[in-house]
């Protein structure tokens, strides 16, 4: 008789170290549950695994070991799957919205117990996000992050393009037409959320939920270096809802187009440029975490 199993998606930088430690604590805690874990380091390997239908037979769930971009990829690679995730990136904020420690145990128990929640996803251009998604600014320092990353991105990677994205960023105005609205509303800057857990915990829409089929959008309309400056040190302050030239509002549907190719960026990774379509896909991640 076939035992119930789950497969481990790791970050091969993530699962080395004292996260190895973190690893192979699942590992055990899943046995002793009587749950065979497999666990892969090579992600085409894996999806070819899972493209089997004999190999899904007692399929609990697939386990993002890592960070946020270790659980984009399962979310993307395998729609409709039940998900797990263990935090060993250096940064999982799915998790940490969660209640989600880095403890092979909490997950296993997770796991063994059946523990579920369903959520909505975001979608942009077809491929799905967890978290938020934004143009403008910060999606410009994304992209110049990612594209001189050389392996594990920390923290301090982001100063330099920062700086060079003050120099060099020309906040080009961007057109937002929400849900059926036939005129655009206009801005600089737009960030959409899902789910409210941001890196550094900067709260853009503390209101947001993962379970009303919206996504909680931030319009900022002026755009230059010192505008963006004052923005965040609003948002920080909870206060940027109510500025005058800051529009915020539910949808689940938005298109975004400029005259200029404008970055996007997804859950902290590039995401292409405009035009974009955003929309919401209501339930459609489950997810094992803790009862709320």
């Amino acid at each position: 008789m076939k035992r119930p199993w789950v497969a481990i998606q790791r970050n091969p930088t993530s699962g080395t170290g004292a996260r190895r430690s973190v690893l192979l604590e699942l590992i055990r805690e899943l046995k002793r549950r009587g749950i065979r874990p497999r666990m892969f380091a090579n992600r085409e390997r894996m999806q070819a695994k899972l493209a089997d239908p004999a190999s899904r037979e007692q399929l609990i769930c697939v386990l993002a070991a890592g960070g946020d971009g270790t659980v984009g990829d399962v979310v993307n690679r395998y729609p409709g799957f039940p998900i797990a995730t263990l935090p060993l990136g250096t940064e999982n904020l799915l998790a940490k919205y969660l209640g989600i420690q880095p403890s092979g145990t909490q997950v296993a128990e997770l796991i063994a117990n059946g523990s579920r929640r369903r959520l909505d996803l975001g979608r942009l251009n077809g491929r799905c996000f967890t978290l938020m998604a934004s143009c403008g600014f910060d999606a410009d320092v994304v992209h110049r992050t990612h594209a001189n990353r050389r392996g594990h991105i920390r923290k301090w990677h982001y100063l330099p393009p920062i700086w060079h994205s003050i120099r060099k960023y020309d906040h080009p105005p961007l057109r937002i037409f929400v849900n059926d609205e036939t005129q655009p509303r206009m801005a600089r800057l737009l960030v959409a959320v899902n789910l409210p857990a941001y890196a550094l915990g900067i709260p853009f829409a503390p209101q947001a939920t993962g379970e009303d089929g919206q996504l909680d959008l931030c319009l900022f309309q002026q755009g230059s270096t010192f505008q963006m400056a004052r923005y965040l040190g609003q948002v920080i302050l909870g206060r940027h809802q109510s500025l005058p030239d800051v529009t915020c509002l539910r949808a689940s549907r938005v298109r975004i187009e400029a005259d200029v190719a404008v970055p996007w960026q997804m859950d902290g990774d590039p995401a292409g440029f405009t035009p974009v379509t955003l929309e919401v896909l209501p339930t459609a991640l489950e997810v094992f975490a803790p009862s709320i």
